[in-house]
């Protein structure tokens, strides 16, 4: 175990300066991960489908109060949004509408909590891990090149050292931007379908809120 700890820190302090700013970013990516999936997982305490048939059947019999109060018990951002419809039941059709919009802007964005950072992290890591690279191979051709100067015999071994260094920063450059990427892609799949079950629930309060009136 200890070896192994003794090659990962070799193998970061060869890769340069360029390791610390990639070390950072993968701790800010791994940080995001696990907060947006802790906050992701949360969300499936609440039975959605249950608990909309629930606030739907209370509304249709015009047990308003009782509907609010089921909103409030269980505050997620579809509860949120339907309790601001359900607040202006005896208003007009675009007051209600325009009452979900509004709770929405507030809601939704919290599902989308540091998503753009993680893509901006997945992005630029392997560029900061080319930048590693291409350092490094600028390192390798100037030893090179005050080798010849010297008229000193250049040795497979040191370029083949210098290159193999350099190309470490692109390795963990990709090792944080694969996952990363991949993560991304898969909380917006996830926001997606939120926001989508979202806009099904409101059009579906609004014709329910609409149809009492009748």
């Amino acid at each position: 175990m200890f070896k192994l700890f003794s090659d990962a820190l070799g193998f970061i302090i060869k890769g340069g300066w360029v390791m610390v700013p990639l070390g950072v970013c993968s701790l800010i990516a791994l940080t995001i991960i696990i907060e947006r999936t802790f906050f992701y997982l949360s969300l499936k305490k609440f039975k959605k489908l249950e608990l909309r048939k629930k606030i739907f059947d209370l509304v249709r019999q015009n047990k308003i109060k009782e509907a609010l109060e089921i909103c409030d018990k269980h505050p997620y951002h579809l509860t949120n949004i339907l309790k601001a419809g359900i607040l202006h039941y005896n208003d007009s059709k675009e007051v209600i509408q325009e009452a979900m919009e509004n709770a929405s802007f507030y809601e939704l964005p919290i599902l989308e909590n540091h998503l753009n950072f993680l893509s901006t992290l997945a992005h630029v890591s392997p560029l900061l891990g080319l930048l590693g690279t291409v350092l490094g191979l600028v390192k390798c051709f100037y030893f090179i090149e005050q080798k010849t100067k010297d008229f000193s015999m250049v040795n497979p071994s040191d370029i083949a050292g210098g290159i193999w260094e350099a190309l470490l920063t692109t390795v963990a450059g990709l090792c944080i931007a694969i996952p990363s990427y991949l993560a991304y892609n898969f909380f917006v799949h996830k926001v997606n379908s939120y926001i989508l079950e979202t806009e099904r629930a409101s059009t579906e309060l609004l014709e329910i809120l609409l149809s009492n009136r009748k």
